[in-house]
């Protein structure tokens, strides 16, 4: 991704970034992109070929039906968010621990 002249960066930025957003983190276990809009994220190849998920959100109105599923969606992404503060939790805790092994205390004089 990186070549040793740097004239076209502002080309790459834009997969570096996606790739960023779409790979899933160790300490959540989810994707950035899913932990803030509530689904995994599409990548630009399903959009030419429409998955069912796009199909039904095209197919329905605004409707009261709509609002009641969108509002369940809304839920269970913020049940999904608790559900990753746990094992980032552990994770930090981890690392914390491993971090102050190495830690020599010292005192100075004065």
């Amino acid at each position: 991704m990186v070549s040793k002249t740097s004239r076209n960066w502002h080309l790459q930025i834009h997969p570096a970034l996606w790739a960023y957003r779409t790979s899933i983190r160790t300490p959540t276990g989810a994707t950035p992109y899913s932990l803030v809009f509530g689904t995994e994220s599409i990548i630009p190849l399903e959009i030419e070929l429409p998955s069912l998920r796009i199909s039904l959100r095209d197919y329905l109105d605004k409707d009261e039906d709509y609002r009641v599923a969108r509002l369940a969606e809304l839920e269970l992404l913020d049940e999904r968010r608790i559900r990753a503060l746990n094992p980032l939790k552990v994770y930090q805790h981890r690392i914390s621990r491993n971090y102050n092994k190495r830690i020599i205390t010292r005192q100075f004089e004065v």
